[in-house]
């Protein structure tokens, strides 16, 4: 198969789809990779590096489109990246659809195969190939946290882990999944006063059983969501729904009564995000303010730690990218339930079904669509 490997154009995300190692692995097992000409230099590899482990370096996005018959990046296709894809592609990357109607419409009318690392699962129903990102993300928003709450970024001017005789600053995670336990595990490290909420028992004890009474552990509730989100300096929206839109669990209301200076990061803003006053920012302008609370909603985090993040997606998609390639798409997909679940638009079907309610497509389910 002809794989191709495009120049990520997103906002100051220096990841790269490929690291040499898996060309290496691809082109070993005879496919033929094509690379954008500096794709690789925001985690320091050359074009040379490259070439060495077997890949070909074309000049331009356009290049590499046009030979690839197979597209592995990492965040989901700009308009520009969208607007090079045929039927005869398959696209294997981050999509996050279903706050997307612009994105969704293009590939829908594209005709490509479009498969998400975001909704591939795995048999114990977790989400094999976000993971690794949503454990760099949540550890990263405690760092982000941490540096706005300083005064001259507008924070209250606290300290997460305070000093002795000076109280902690009082950290709540809504959600105890991947992102919020890697967050809780920063802000803990940092002697934050943590708390984490989630609506799952099993979640609940599994944080308590980790950390004791280093973090407290709580259902919930819209009570107890909003009396926590009042008193906290620091809110981390850590949620996901399966391919759906985040819910917003907290309201403008309660961001208004929130003490100035304290500080919201939405880890959640790839999936439209966990409050209602997000709106996603960018690495080179991250911040805002909305009633003096600072708002810290990047859409794409990782991409400011370009080599850890890169090399541990590689490290759960590089499976998958052999899989497709040896095999043909369909073929992959009728043999792998998981990697179908990934199968989120095909031949202009949309077969996600949280991305087609929420977008008003008609859903098509992924067996049926790949069969036709």
């Amino acid at each position: 198969m002809k794989i191709g490997v495009p120049k990520e154009i997103k906002n100051h995300e220096r990841r790269v789809g490929l690291t040499p190692a898996s060309v290496k692995e691809l082109t070993v097992a005879g496919h033929n990779v094509f690379i954008e000409t500096g794709a690789g230099l925001g985690i320091g590899v050359s074009d040379s590096d490259y070439s060495s482990a077997g890949a070909t370096v074309l000049e331009s996005a356009q290049a590499v489109f046009a030979e690839a018959e197979m597209i592995v990046k990492v965040k989901e296709p700009q308009a520009v990246e969208r607007a090079m894809l045929t039927p005869g592609h398959t696209l294997f990357t981050y999509l996050h659809l279903a706050p997307d109607p612009a994105q969704t419409k293009d590939l829908v009318g594209s005709g490509a195969t479009c498969i998400a690392y975001e909704t591939v699962t795995d048999d114990n129903g977790g989400l094999p190939l976000l993971a690794p990102m949503s454990m760099v993300a949540g550890r990263m928003s405690i760092q982000a946290a941490a540096n706005y709450l300083e005064a001259p970024k507008g924070g209250s001017g606290l300290l997460i882990g305070g000093v002795p005789g000076v109280d902690a600053a009082k950290v709540v995670i809504i959600g105890g999944g991947f992102v919020g336990q890697h967050a809780a595990e920063m802000a803990i490290g940092l002697g934050g006063n943590v708390t984490v909420l989630d609506r799952s028992q099993e979640v609940l004890d599994e944080i308590s059983q980790r950390w004791g009474d280093k973090v407290n552990a709580v259902y919930s509730t819209p009570e107890s969501l909003e009396q926590l989100v009042l008193d906290a300096d620091v809110v981390v929206g850590a949620v996901l729904v399966k391919g759906d839109k985040a819910p917003k669990l907290v309201t403008a209301e309660m961001i208004s009564q929130m003490r100035a200076g304290s500080v919201v990061v939405d880890v959640a803003i790839d999936q439209g995000g966990a409050f209602e006053t997000s709106k996603p920012t960018t690495h080179e302008d991250p911040v805002y303010v909305v009633d003096d609370v600072v708002h810290y909603c990047v859409a794409n985090m990782p991409g400011a730690v370009p080599k850890t993040s890169t090399y541990a997606l590689n490290q759960v998609t590089l499976p998958y990218v052999l899989d497709l390639a040896n095999k043909g798409p369909i073929a992959a997909m009728q043999e792998d339930p998981h990697l179908l679940n990934g199968l989120n638009v095909i031949a202009g079907k949309v077969t996600e079904a949280a991305v087609a309610e929420a977008l008003g497509y008609d859903y098509v389910p992924p067996a049926e669509a790949i069969t036709g």
